[in-house]
Formats: C-alpha cells, structure tokens, sequence
C-alpha cells in the first residue's frame, strides 16, 4: 500500500473568496498546514504543502485553477506524484448537510457540485474519497451561487471553527487507519 495521500481542498483562488462558504476545503488545509508548522507553495495548478505524519506523506493541494476545473490540479498531482486513487480524498463544500456537519463517503455523485463534477469527469470514475464539509441551505430559491460564495455569518463561526478541527483529523485519520474506519468516526456524529 501506498504511504502517499493527495488531500485536495477546494475553493476558489482570491481574497474576494476568502472565508466563504464555499472555501471551506481550503480553510482545512489551511488549519492542517498551520497546526503542523507547513507553508504551501506555489506550484503547478494548485499551491501545495507536504505534511509527513507517522510515515505517511499527505500531499495537501488547493487548486489554483478556480471551483469549476479542480479536476485538473487533483488529475495532475495525482499522476505526477504516482498516487493510487485510493489514496485520494477531496474536501468540499455541501449545502445539502447542514452547517458544520461533515459527511464521508468512498465514492458518490458530484450532487449538482461543479468542483466534483470537474474531477469526476477528469479522472473518469466517480470511485474517489470525499469529505463533504456541510454549510447549510439557508439561501432564497436562485440565491445558491451567492449563498455559497457568501462569508460566515457570526453565529456560524464557533461551529464553524470547530468543524475545521474535526475535518483536519478525520483528514489525518483517512492516512492512518484508512477509509472505512475513518467513516465509523467521522460519519456517526
């Protein structure tokens, strides 16, 4: 078995998309990255950050190539870096849980995603790890794309926050013990 995982946070590149809903897979990585005293750099598609833990390297992309082609940063990396596609887990946002509430699931439809939709059809199977990351669906009919692209409102932050932490070990978890086991922990809470 592989000790090499690809740990792909969506969002979208930008300040105006910082701490949005939406960002919610980069701000994972961001906590992952600052808790383990890593810096992500500059690199093709995507910026990227290697956390070695417990002779595992997880290689932590957020891809620069804007929601809609992710498929492209995961595709490439996952190829460069000769990661099998077992070995890959994508954080992304989903309005149909409810805020702060995350979800596991070895494989599955993009649900109307686009970031999903785009990896699916670049890695040509819908058989890849996903952490779905719940922001709620408090929005108007035709308000998704604001909602989604809108910030946290203060009384989501706390949960919010703590949200963040749990997804970063399940993330930890899916390296060390693997996909089924993770889903026990992170899935029943």
């Amino acid at each position: 078995m592989s000790s090499k995982f690809l740990i792909a946070g969506l969002g979208n590149i930008g300040a105006d998309y910082d701490q949005t809903r939406h960002n919610i897979g980069f701000d994972v990585l961001d906590f992952l990255a600052a808790k383990n005293m890593i810096t992500f750099q500059s690199d093709r598609y995507a910026s990227v950050a290697r956390l070695k833990h417990k002779g595992k390297e997880l290689i932590l992309i957020k891809p620069t190539t804007y929601m809609n082609l992710s498929g492209k940063a995961v595709h490439y990396w996952l190829h460069k870096e000769k990661i099998p596609l077992d070995n890959l887990l994508v954080i992304t946002d989903d309005i149909a849980l409810p805020t702060g509430k995350l979800r596991l699931r070895g494989k599955g439809s993009d649900g109307g995603h686009n970031g999903l939709k785009n990896i699916q059809e670049l890695l040509q199977t819908p058989n890849y790890a996903r952490l779905r990351f719940g922001v709620g669906n408090n929005f108007a009919k035709g308000k998704q794309a604001e909602y989604v692209l809108g910030k946290w409102k203060d009384e989501e932050k706390e949960i919010i926050k703590s949200a963040i932490e749990k997804a970063a070990e399940a993330v930890i978890s899916f390296a060390l013990i693997g996909l089924e086991k993770t889903m026990n922990i992170v899935n029943t809470k």
